[in-house]
C-alpha cells in the first residue's frame, strides 16, 4: 500500500541554497570580508547560537545581535536579514513532481530544520508553491518546524512531533531529506525515509512505493 503521507524536507530537496552567497552578500552589508562573516555564522564558537536559533531557543535579533558581536560590525539589520535569505531557488523538477502528487490526492506536508526569518521570507508569496500552506490551492497541509516545535532532526522529537500531526502510523509514512544522518532519523522511529540525491533516482523510489505509476 502507498503511503498516506508524504513528509518532505526544504533544503536541497524542494528549494536549493548557497551559504557561500549568504556570506557574501552579508559580508557587503556588514563591510567585511566573506571569510570573516563565514567564520562568524559557521565557526566552532558560532555552532551553538545556529542551533539555538534553529530550535527557537532565541529570537532572529538576538541571532543577528550575536553576529554583529562575532564580526565587531553594526550593519542595518533589515539589509542584513534580506542577505541572509535571499539565498533560495525553487528545484523545478521537484515542484512539478509536487503538483503531480497533489493532483493524485497525496496529503503532503513540510519537516525542515530551520529559522523565522527565512522560513518567513520563503512563505511571503514570491514561492508560490510553499505560499499559503495549509491553504486550498497548497499542495502541503502543513509543516514541522525545527524552530517552533524545538527540536532539529535528526533528533527524535521533531519526528514524533511530525507523526502525531500525520495522524497516522509511522509506518503509513514517507520522508526524503537531503542529509543521510536525518533519513536515519526517521527510520528509527518507524517512518519509510529515503536520501535525496537527485531528480530520477527520487521518482524511482516513488515509483518501488506505488506513489507513482510509470
Amino acid at each position: 500500500m502507498p503511503p498516506k503521507v508524504l513528509y518532505f524536507d526544504l533544503g536541497n530537496v524542494l528549494m536549493s541554497f548557497s551559504h557561500d552567497r549568504m556570506c557574501r552578500q552579508m559580508a557587503a552589508v556588514a563591510g567585511i570580508s566573506p571569510e570573516a562573516m563565514r567564520d562568524a555564522i559557521f565557526g566552532k564558537e558560532s555552532q551553538a547560537a545556529q542551533i539555538q536559533f534553529e530550535t527557537g531557543l532565541i529570537s532572529t535579533d538576538e541571532f543577528f545581535d550575536f553576529i554583529c558581536r562575532a564580526t565587531g560590525t553594526r550593519p542595518d539589520r533589515e539589509k542584513l536579514a534580506h542577505a541572509c535569505c535571499d539565498i533560495f531557488e525553487p528545484i523545478e523538477p521537484m515542484w512539478e513532481l509536487v503538483r503531480r502528487l497533489a493532483a493524485a490526492g497525496y496529503r503532503m506536508a513540510i519537516l525542515s530544520n530551520t529559522n523565522p526569518v527565512q522560513w518567513e521570507f520563503i512563505v511571503d508569496g514570491r514561492f508560490e508553491l510553499i505560499a499559503g500552506i495549509g491553504q486550498p490551492g497548497c499542495p502541503f497541509s502543513w509543516a514541522i518546524l525545527s524552530y517552533e516545535v524545538r527540536s532539529m532532526k535528526p533528533d527524535r522529537a521533531i519526528y514524533d512531533v511530525a507523526i502525531r500531526r500525520a495522524g497516522v502510523a509511522p509506518e503509513e509514512m514517507f520522508f526524503v531529506d537531503d542529509r543521510p544522518e536525518n533519513v536515519v532519523g526517521a527510520q528509527a522511529v518507524g517512518i519509510d525515509a529515503v536520501q535525496f540525491t537527485e531528480f530520477d533516482q527520487f521518482e524511482a523510489d516513488l515509483h518501488a512505493r506505488g506513489i507513482l505509476s510509470y
